[in-house]
């Protein structure tokens, strides 16, 4: 549970980076695309209060049209990680999405300690209810008649997770939340104290929402599955 949270907590401040980061690129030949994909690991540390360390390797995309469609960038890269590990294979090496032959990260932890193992893949996405990112950052420089103005800060944010556990995670991140609303709807409980008597009204979480969520899920799931089956392949049980 507590990795949960932490993977949750991360993604969180990893949407936030790709906010500002898509803030200081718009308009420019570097601007960035609305979407970003998060490897999470973990690695033993005896010394952390729950005995591991989090390990999170990300990449953005150039804004472009593919990479304003999240279900096509996503199985786009199934298919680039599918490739990469048959050519691996081929050629004698075991293929790793962090490098050092043909990464699939631009960012975060790049490398990875000794055995450090994969535990999931998410997305950050810059596109809310509030309306999808080329439309908000147009806002931004253009205020409304009201002349109210609102910065990059006031933006809302959300990430779409999976872990090896079957944990399916959407967190959006509310700058003007609540206080006690976290914004993490889980699979499964991120409570210790949690009954397994009480019902969880997003344990159907992946199958929930319109069309558009289910694919988004469906795609994140084949990406994640190629990951769990290359990377857990020869390890213990």
């Amino acid at each position: 549970m507590d990795l949960r949270r932490q993977v949750a907590y991360r993604s969180k401040r990893l949407n936030h980076g790709h906010l500002v980061e898509a803030d200081l690129r718009y308009g420019t030949r570097e601007a960035l695309g609305p979407h970003a994909v998060m490897l999470f690991f973990t690695s033993p540390g005896p010394s952390e209060p729950h005995g591991y360390r989090l390990h999170t390797g990300y990449r953005l995309f150039l804004a472009s049209p593919e990479s304003d469609d999240l279900p096509r960038l996503l199985a786009d890269l199934t298919a680039v990680a599918e490739s990469n590990i048959a050519r691996s294979a081929a050629a004698g090496r075991r293929w790793h999405p962090l490098g050092p032959h043909a990464a699939m990260v631009n960012g975060g932890d790049m490398t990875l300690p000794p055995h450090a193992h994969y535990v999931g893949a998410g997305v950050s996405t810059l596109d809310s209810d509030d309306g999808r990112w080329d439309q908000l950052a147009r806002s931004l420089r253009n205020p409304a008649a009201t002349g109210l103005r609102r910065s990059a800060w006031d933006l809302k944010g959300q990430c779409f997770v999976l872990l090896v556990d079957g944990t399916a995670m959407h967190i959006e991140r509310n700058p003007h939340a609540r206080l006690g609303d976290d914004g993490i709807r889980s699979s499964k409980p991120l409570d210790p104290n949690w009954n397994t008597c009480w019902h969880n009204p997003n344990a159907g979480l992946t199958e929930q929402g319109d069309h558009t969520a289910r694919e988004r899920w469906r795609h994140l799931t084949a990406l994640h599955t190629i990951f769990t089956t290359h990377l857990h392949a020869g390890r213990p049980a």
